[in-house]
């Protein structure tokens, strides 16, 4: 069984509950009901479940509401962070500090602030989006965000000789920028150049 719409020219279109079987090579439609005047919410209904679909009373009845955070914004970063490869640059194998760092990189795309503030924003109790339960951080804290830190200046050569690895080949050249670089001297001769 279906539903099938028939226009008039002149006036609203029947709907039609039918049937179609086959008698050699003709097809032969027969109608069960006539639906026109039925509301359009419940012909569409119909059309569902003649579709093999599920009629359920409400929109509420249909799902169960988990959560209602904020998620395109965070499946669109991490999305990119993927296609760049930025997990394997951090560290070759998954782990508590890579998805840290992961989530303090997302996090300054989608929501730059503090580290206290972005500690809020990854740890599962305060989250406003879906970004910690994206990385299965779970309980972040600042002093957290702070270690991953300090372990990923421990790895900047290492992560450098990877990005140098995939980018750059004999003989390229390397911009980089110094704007918030200064220079202090002193007597002596020695310069130190501070980043």
């Amino acid at each position: 069984m279906y539903v099938e719409k028939i226009p008039n020219r002149s006036s609203t279109p029947t709907v039609l509950v039918r049937e179609s079987k086959r008698d050699g090579d003709k097809i032969i439609k027969t109608t069960i009901a006539n639906i026109t005047g039925f509301p359009k919410p419940i012909i569409e209904g119909l059309r569902i479940l003649f579709r093999g679909g599920t009629a359920v009373k409400s929109i509420e009845d249909a799902f169960d509401v988990k959560s209602n955070k904020p998620h395109g914004h965070v499946a669109a970063v991490l999305g990119v962070m993927k296609q760049l490869g930025m997990a394997e640059l951090i560290a070759p194998r998954n782990s508590r500090f890579r998805r840290l760092v992961l989530g303090m990189i997302a996090a300054r795309v989608l929501a730059p602030a503090s580290k206290l503030t972005t500690s809020a924003m990854l740890d599962a109790r305060t989250a406003p989006n879906t970004l910690n339960e994206e990385l299965g951080l779970k309980c972040v804290d600042e002093d957290d965000l702070y270690d991953a830190m300090d372990a990923l200046v421990a790895r900047k050569t290492e992560i450098e000789c990877r990005l140098a690895t995939r980018h750059l080949a004999e003989g390229s050249m390397v911009l980089y920028d110094v704007s918030s670089s200064y220079v202090e001297g002193g007597t002596g001769g020695v310069c130190h150049l501070w980043p």
